[in-house]
């Protein structure tokens, strides 16, 4: 990727709808898992001024979405719709809420990333096989190198991120598309 690259962190669907217990969201408990390492990535990137965009989930009543097995959440201007206190969300970070997976649908994104000289789109959050994944190809398609970052993503079980990840490690855009921990990435931004 080299020194040149523009990063901009991707934190995806880290709603307190998905970590309420009493929702029992099959995600909860690995979701928890990833805060902490997210926290991680925030602070280098805020201490390197790049820009930090939580994406959320703003699901209308009655979504259409909602007519299949998933259950109604992450209502938009509902407490359940807001990012979780535990992650080190600032007033200058851009909340982006968004109707559908991708943080890039019907939201303005690639405008607002182009804006800033983003080069690169670090995914992080929840889930590993939906939200983040189409947000990362949805990085590709606007012409932004994408990285999904393993160690601050998670799915329904363990055994569902770690097949999505296996499905683009070696992919046929790498490197414009990888696979990475948040240390690796780091690192590779030297």
């Amino acid at each position: 990727m080299g020194h040149k690259e523009s990063p901009a962190l991707l934190v995806i669907d880290m709603v307190k709808d998905y970590f309420k217990e009493e929702a029992a969201y099959p995600i909860t408990a690995h979701a928890r898992k990833i805060i902490e390492p997210i926290n991680g990535i925030i602070a280098v990137f805020r201490q390197r001024g790049w820009p930090i965009v939580f994406s959320t989930d703003a699901f209308k009543e009655g979504d259409f979405i909602f007519k299949g097995r998933m259950r109604p959440h992450s209502i938009a201007g509902t407490p359940g719709a807001q990012v979780v206190e535990e992650l080190h969300r600032r007033a200058e970070d851009y909340w982006l809420p968004k109707p559908r997976f991708s943080a890039f649908f019907r939201t303005g994104l690639e405008l607002w990333l182009r804006q800033r000289g983003v080069t690169l789109c670090a995914v992080a959050g929840i889930a590993t096989n939906f939200c983040v994944l189409t947000t990362a190809m949805d990085a590709l398609c606007h012409d932004f190198k994408a990285v999904i970052l393993e160690d601050c993503s998670a799915a329904s079980s363990p055994e569902i991120h770690q097949a999505t990840l296996a499905l683009y490690r070696k992919n046929p855009l790498y490197p414009l598309f990888r696979v990475m921990t948040s240390g690796q990435l780091l690192d590779s931004l030297q």
